[in-house]
């Protein structure tokens, strides 16, 4: 089974919200679909909002319309977008 490694922005609803959160559920959420080897970042965006930069393993045979779907499904994510996917060797 290919992987490809896939970088996905979780943007939240506001300033004020809980990135810890977001980051737990996104974790479980892509855990059940079959993502491995999920490690987060944080981003400054602008005026003191800030995104969750999402990196992990999928698999390459799902869509990655699912997961836009899963992680625009958690409390207080604002949209989702996939800013790098590509396949990974090894």
């Amino acid at each position: 089974m290919a992987q490809a490694a896939v970088i996905a922005k979780i943007m939240p609803d506001s300033p004020d919200t809980d990135l810890e959160q977001i980051k737990e559920k996104a974790k479980s959420k892509l855990e059940a679909e079959g993502a491995q080897n999920i490690s987060f970042e944080i981003q400054d965006v602008a005026f003191g909002l800030r995104a969750v930069m999402m990196k992990f393993a999928w698999p390459e045979e799902k869509s990655t319309d699912i997961i836009e779907k899963k992680l625009s499904e958690v409390e207080n994510v604002s949209s989702v977008n996939i800013e790098d996917y590509r396949r990974a060797f090894g």
